[in-house]
């Protein structure tokens, strides 16, 4: 088949975290799937690493994730119509160490209510919607996972602190 041999896809960053386990493992078979003899992929991951420093990346002194967090009601608003007071809610984030993820939510500063065209649903204080989800590995991990998927590491590069690595997998 023309265009499958020697593919090499390339999926940058660490936003492969942001797919469930399951979903990942899937994302990656549908890669082998669309390959062929030496194709593969080129793909960043963020490793587990200390909480206190996973927590701090996704609760920044600049509140920028905060902000990015806190955008999902904008949007919410301008499509559904919805009110949506950002100033009543909060960015919520930590890393669950069950799921080796952080959790970004939002959460009520105060209870209220919100409406939208067709419905409407009340808040309680604290009460937090999950916005998001950025999953973390091991090495050994996520090489297992490449592994299931049917793609074999054939190079891997970590930064000097082992907070991130990039693989090359081939087409097993």
């Amino acid at each position: 088949m023309v265009g499958r041999s020697n593919r090499l896809f390339f999926y940058p960053g660490s936003s492969i975290g942001n797919f469930t386990p399951d979903e990942a493992l899937a994302f990656f078979r549908r890669l082998h799937a669309a390959s062929d003899v030496d194709g593969g992929v080129l793909v960043g991951v963020d490793l587990v690493k200390d909480v206190n420093i996973l927590n701090a990346a996704y609760d920044d002194a600049l509140g920028v994730t905060a902000s990015f967090n806190l955008n999902v009601l904008t949007h919410l608003n301008m499509l559904l119509g919805a009110n949506f007071d950002i100033s009543a809610w909060r960015h919520h984030s930590f890393f669950n160490a069950e799921y080796s993820r952080i959790e970004m939510h939002l959460e009520a500063r105060h209870a209220h209510t919100i409406r939208w065209q067709g419905g409407e649903r009340n808040y309680m204080q604290d009460e937090r919607i999950h916005t998001e989800n950025s999953y973390k590995y091991t090495e050994s991990g996520f090489i297992e996972l490449l592994k299931q998927s049917g793609l074999e590491v054939c190079g891997k590069w970590k930064d000097d602190k082992n907070w991130f690595m990039v693989c090359h997998a081939r087409v097993m």
